[in-house]
């Protein structure tokens, strides 16, 4: 073995040592398949092979936006007509919020983080603190709209509710949250003035042609994921990235996606043990639901705890309410906190999450579930 690939192994293996979520649902799924073996075609559908290639059309997409120039571009653009920091953080997390409702929260993380690590990098913008801020508020907006997330696509379809019912439904509950994160945003940012280092806001060529390729690939991505074809669309995507820019297929970033695959399957299987299904049973009581929805999204994340709840409750919006409000919290308690957390790719990024998210639970679970209660 060449000196090359002796420092490219250890390179790997160093990366690999600093995937602690990775390393951790591995062992569990490992664990879980040694005790409780099940057919080929249970693993297969608790990976979720049709949001896993989701993501990862998104991720090549948006590397190929970034790769083009053009986010920095517009970052340059946007920073430049903005003076307060307060100013630029709540137009980050409004347009992160409402881009949630029609674009789903993934989506919208994987077209607001890229743009807000461009402005932070040509001005004195916190980037650790805004990712955090626009995970909060992806959770908050993707909770008004039925197919903002997969728990509210999960319960729309499931409930057959109609579309503007479950809007005005869950229109209290979303606009306590979005008031919540806006009030952080304005109290965690600090008072000063937007700082340009105007020595980064001209070095940054456009490729007219990758921004463009890249623009119909997530547009075309998008569609495919509503239609229900995102394993094709990946695959379609993958080609023309394939021809012309392979650069940016070697940028994506693969330990995360191997990351999800072992996040679902481990907790996928988790959620389906008798012993777990048994604990929950029937639940009628409007706080049991509330806790129970609330509680499950923080241990097994909130679209497994959809999938266990679902049949177990007549109320499908107070279900709606519980499992959205359990995206905050612990960072598995939503898979968009974990990729904000990871496209900003900054130190202390996990525990700066925690140490502001799981206090905004508690203030924003008592909040919402005193507006239910009200509104019932």
């Amino acid at each position: 073995m060449t000196a090359n690939h002796t420092a490219a192994a250890q390179t790997w293996r160093n990366r690999i040592k600093q995937e602690f979520l990775l390393l951790l649902f591995t062992a569990l799924s490992v664990m879980l398949a040694c005790v409780d073996p099940q057919p080929w075609s249970r693993y297969q559908g608790w990976l979720q092979w049709p949001t896993l290639c989701g993501l990862l059309g998104l991720m090549v997409s948006i590397q190929g936006i970034r790769d083009s120039g053009l986010v920095q571009r517009v970052a340059g653009m946007l920073v430049a007509r903005m003076h307060s920091l307060r100013g630029v953080g709540l137009l980050l997390v409004s347009m992160t919020a409402m881009l949630s409702m029609v674009l789903t929260n993934d989506v919208s993380l994987f077209l607001m983080v890229p743009l807000t690590l461009a402005i932070a990098s040509v001005s004195n913008l916190p980037i650790l603190r805004m990712a955090v801020l626009e995970a909060l508020a992806v959770n908050a907006g993707s909770t008004l709209s039925p197919i903002g997330n997969p728990q509210n696509l999960l319960i729309w379809q499931h409930a057959q509710i109609p579309f503007f019912r479950f809007l005005g439904a869950l229109l209290p509950a979303a606009a306590a949250m979005f008031a919540l994160v806006a009030a952080v945003t304005w109290l965690w940012l600090p008072k000063g003035r937007v700082e340009l280092q105007a020595d980064k806001l001209d070095g940054h060529p456009v490729s007219a042609s990758l921004a463009v390729l890249s623009i119909i690939a997530l547009a075309t991505m998008v569609l495919m994921m509503e239609g229900g074809h995102a394993p094709l669309g990946a695959l379609l995507l993958g080609v023309p990235f394939a021809l012309f820019s392979w650069r940016t297929l070697k940028c994506i970033d693969w330990l995360l996606m191997a990351t999800f695959a072992m996040i679902f399957l481990g907790l996928g299987h988790l959620a389906s043990l008798p012993i777990v299904e048994h604990a929950f049973g029937e639940i009628d009581s409007p706080l049991s639901l509330y806790l129970t929805g609330i509680v499950s999204s923080q241990l097994i994340s909130n679209v497994p705890a959809t999938v266990l709840l679902l049949d177990r409750t007549p109320d499908a919006i107070a279900l709606a309410v519980a499992v959205n409000v359990g995206g905050f919290g612990v960072a598995i308690g939503s898979l968009a906190n974990l990729i904000a957390l990871r496209l900003a790719k900054q130190p202390h990024g996990m525990q700066l999450f925690h140490a502001v998210s799981v206090p905004f639970l508690l203030v924003c679970g008592a909040l919402v579930y005193l507006l239910t209660r009200l509104q019932a």
